[in-house]
């Protein structure tokens, strides 16, 4: 069964039809979903969601483009959401330099002190990096060294996919590898091993081939397996159960 690392139901798009979109999953050949927050608010809000779902786990975190909304006190808060059992990660977090909504230092700052948050409560992190490779890197590499994670929807080189790799961190692979112009990421499937990437969707955002433009969903999952066994020249069986092996040991699932 395909391990989604990566989606977000929450998300006001899925507000007519969500339960019937995830009671469908098993149907669709997705076993496993990890839901992500990305504001403040939305926190609490994927804790309590997933809990009507046994094939569903949350990760707490706040996106660079929301960390304005943060303080100690509601750090604090996060923290004590992380004590709930479904919660497996500490995500999405980091720099964004592409839509610039909130001052760069404070992007650092806040990106930092959940790493932290992270590294003190033993979970993996989610990583989101636009625009801002060299400093993402540099972030990582103080503080990240020794924490486990993703570095979701990855649009950088393949050379630093492959620093990444060293460092222990997986790659998350999503539609995009399915758009003609994406370059670098089916460089970077190509030169990197199945055994460092998980697949994921961002959904509602970037679904894939055929589907590019629409809202994304987990079930839309197969056409990037598809890309990634015809990129590496394995087949799509050993796509889905390498990527769900890669999972469960990020997350620490059995």
């Amino acid at each position: 069964m395909i391990f989604e690392t990566h989606a977000h139901y929450d998300d006001e798009q899925f507000d007519q039809d969500r339960d019937e979109i995830l009671r469908s999953m098993a149907a669709g050949g997705i076993g496993t979903i990890v839901n992500v927050s990305a504001s403040y608010d939305s926190c609490r809000r994927v804790v309590d969601m997933v809990q009507a779902y046994p094939f569903m786990y949350a990760a707490v975190g706040v996106h660079p483009d929301e960390v304005g909304a943060l303080n100690e006190e509601r750090l604090e808060e996060m923290r004590k959401l992380c004590e709930d059992p479904k919660v497996v990660a500490i995500g999405e977090i980091g720099l964004d330099y592409y839509w610039d909504k909130e001052a760069r230092e404070e992007q650092r700052h806040w990106f930092i002190r959940q790493l932290e948050l992270a590294r003190k409560l033993g979970l993996p992190v989610l990583i989101h990096s636009r625009e801002a490779a060299a400093d993402t890197m540099e972030v990582m590499k103080g503080y990240g060294k020794g924490l486990k994670g993703v570095i979701h929807c990855y649009s950088y080189s393949a050379e630093m996919a492959k620093e990444y790799v060293k460092m222990g961190y997986y790659i998350g692979v999503g539609g995009v590898v399915t758009f003609k112009n994406a370059r670098k990421l089916k460089e970077t499937v190509r030169e990197i091993p199945l055994t460092s990437i998980v697949l994921e969707t961002d959904c509602p955002y970037l679904a894939p081939v055929p589907y590019r433009g629409k809202r994304n969903s987990s079930l839309y999952l197969p056409y990037v397996a598809e890309e990634i066994a015809a990129l590496k020249q394995v087949s799509f069986e050993e796509v889905v159960s390498q990527t769900e092996r890669n999972a469960r040991d990020l997350y620490g699932l059995a």
